[in-house]
């Protein structure tokens, strides 16, 4: 008797093995490029890259420069996002996320208790 959704032949040997502490053989690695070609590039910036300057000329003012401008588009895509009409469904999310727990536990509970009270209303209704 076999499995169903076996083998009928047993593969399992038919490969040589190997020692017991030997290491299982490595896949060869991809060749790393030799130089690129292309200078780095800042992330955010304009389609051409400005020129190459060195930090020691300016006194660290690239870094400046390009921290500036990353929070300046951090701030316009934040004004962007709030000022975006998100519709009814996006409303209705704002204000369950500016509830805090307690008014979150408050509302659940108050519901709980409307359905306790319509059940035991139909209930009611039902025995008479």
């Amino acid at each position: 008797m076999g499995n169903i959704c076996g083998k009928s032949e047993s593969e399992n040997f038919a490969q040589p093995g190997r020692v017991l502490g030997s290491a299982p053989p490595q896949p060869e690695r991809a060749s790393v490029p030799a130089k690129i070609s292309s200078p780095p590039r800042t992330l955010g910036g304009s389609d051409a890259p400005p020129p190459p300057q060195s930090d020691a000329q300016n006194g660290g003012s690239n870094t400046d420069e390009a921290r500036r401008r990353a929070a300046e588009a951090a701030e316009a895509r934040a004004k962007a996002a709030a000022t975006k009409s998100t519709g009814k469904l996006g409303t209705q999310l704002a204000a369950q996320k500016k509830q805090t727990r307690n008014e979150t536990l408050k509302e659940l509970s108050n519901n709980e208790i409307r359905q306790r009270d319509a059940d035991e209303g139909a209930q009611a209704r039902t025995h008479n």
